[in-house]
């Protein structure tokens, strides 16, 4: 759903001691942890190491939830804490809860196995555990110091490693890039083969320019491209390269990146395609005065009902007028027979609520369509690994967050799977996002996917108004799938509906 925790979509199977599902898509080969002689000295003993805890499917359910609620309550004593349990079960227990975001009680059992199994090789893994679930409720200064003492004091362990590079992405929340630069370098320094140091090298690149050190991220692109050399990362630090020379209005260099980049294949973690490189490289022609050449270049940009770059390039054309206007048009022209050709894909389900909530809030009722259509496909009862719920997948913490915006004193759980309930708490998610971002959707949809603290900083970083070039700045693959499909969604239901969601004729 919405929030930065959908990325854990990919990853909430295996809790913890999975990846950042934050940071970027994650280097899968087993390390060997720290640099020799770099743990610390104060590392606290543990018994033996602890696998992950990975939930299958029946675990993620309401019914797993509700029962492990019922065993807890069921093996209380009158006035003491959680029932005596093993470690693997709090952990287990744990993951349970945290799946359904319920984040307190998954807290508890991390924080009682601390206290009853301080020696026990899990212990690690519930520190993060209570950080990582303090940094998906953004409380990035109380998560802070946690990570900080975790990375200190288990530097040997997995979880100890996550816990220093986690420091650097608390201090990007927190809007201090360069210090979060410092520490992923600082990261790459002490664990060269460490889980995350693929992450941590192009993570390095980006921070330093949210922080304007432009100069200082060069070094960067092309220590990274030489140390993982034929790699997703090498093509994603000169995919980098590109991003910084639009953004610097470098036209020269962004044309011999862009063209460098055409001729490599574009592996999905290096999260950029074809069409994108592409786009960015007609926006260069454009912007450099190569007017023509950069006609030819958006024309050459595949378009179709799925083609969000298709679509921004036709955009671009209607700008540039002339022969690339009646090109951009007839493009358009054949789109929107191929999407009336589709219609019953696009149905405009749930009318009256969505129409409602859409007044309310002032939006767009296509756009929230889009959203839904993407999100659960219209089932009212779709419910994500990472604990969304209903038809715009919202989740415990946002209904507690919006419900008085739509006049409810209290949300349930199962309130969630209430179509009008559902509809009404994510348009009010929606408009305040809107607020936030005005009149770019693609901002706001990739909000609702990857977190609006994440989206504030890749709109500086894009530097150009321009949305396609937003997109390409959006640091998930996830979201920035998540972007595509939404708009492509929404560009389908402009052909199709009214702003009153009546057909068209």
């Amino acid at each position: 759903m919405a929030l930065f925790i959908q990325q854990s979509l990919a990853c909430a199977a295996s809790l913890l001691l999975a990846l950042s599902c934050g940071a970027r898509v994650e280097d899968p080969r087993p390390s060997d942890g720290s640099q020799p002689g770099a743990a610390a000295s104060a590392e606290a003993p543990l018994l033996s190491a602890a696998e992950p805890v990975v939930l299958s499917p029946e675990d993620q359910t309401e019914d797993a939830l509700n029962t492990t609620r019922r065993a807890d309550e069921s093996g209380r004593a009158p006035g003491a804490g959680l029932p005596q349990l093993t470690p693997s079960e709090h952990m287990r227990r744990a993951a349970i809860y945290q799946a359904n975001r319920a984040f307190e009680e998954a807290r508890t059992h991390w924080r009682t196995l601390i206290e009853r199994y301080p020696s026990d090789g899990n212990v690690p893994a519930a520190h993060f555990g209570i950080g990582r679930t303090l940094f998906q409720e953004r409380r990035y200064e109380e998560a802070l110091p946690l990570f900080q003492r975790l990375g200190e004091t288990y530097a040997t362990t997995p979880a100890g490693r996550d816990g220093f590079y986690y420091v650097a992405a608390t201090l990007l929340r927190l809007n201090r890039p360069g210090e979060a630069a410092a520490r992923y370098a600082e990261y790459t320094e002490r664990f060269p083969k460490g889980e995350r140091i693929e992450n941590a090298h192009l993570n390095i690149i980006d921070s330093l320019r949210e922080a304007g050190r432009f100069d200082e991220a060069l070094p960067w692109i092309e220590r990274t491209r030489a140390s993982f050399r034929g790699t997703a990362s090498d093509v994603a630090a000169l995919f980098a390269r590109l991003r910084l020379d639009v953004a610097r209005g470098d036209w020269a260099s962004a044309l011999r990146t862009s063209d460098e980049l055409g001729r490599m294949s574009l592996p999905r973690a290096a999260n950029t395609t074809a069409a994108e490189v592409a786009y960015l490289r007609a926006f260069s022609l454009e912007m450099s005065g190569q007017k023509e050449q950069a006609s030819r270049a958006y024309q050459g940009i595949g378009d179709g009902v799925g083609s969000y770059y298709g679509w921004m390039a036709n955009m671009r054309l209607q700008k540039l007028g002339g022969e690339a206007k009646a090109a951009a048009e007839a493009r358009e022209a054949r789109v929107a027979a191929d999407v009336r050709r589709a219609a019953g894909n696009y149905p405009a389900t749930f009318r009256e609520p969505v129409l409602r909530a859409a007044k309310q809030h002032k939006l767009d009722p296509r756009l929230v369509l889009s959203i839904m259509r993407q999100e659960s496909g219209f089932n009212p009862r779709a419910k994500s690994p990472a604990g969304a719920r209903g038809l715009l997948q919202m989740t415990p913490d946002q209904a507690a967050k919006y419900a008085p915006a739509v006049k409810l004193t209290r949300v349930s759980e199962d309130d969630l799977y209430r179509p009008e309930v559902n509809i009404a708490l994510a348009s009010a998610y929606l408009s305040e996002l809107f607020r936030m971002f005005p009149n770019l959707p693609e901002a706001v949809a990739a909000s609702y996917n990857g977190g609006e603290d994440n989206v504030a900083r890749w709109v500086v970083r894009a530097t150009h108004k321009d949305p396609g070039i937003f997109t390409s700045e959006v640091g998930f693959n996830e979201s920035k799938d998540y972007v595509n499909k939404v708009m492509a969604n929404y560009r389908a239901y402009k052909i199709l509906y009214t702003d009153d969601l009546k057909p068209r004729k």
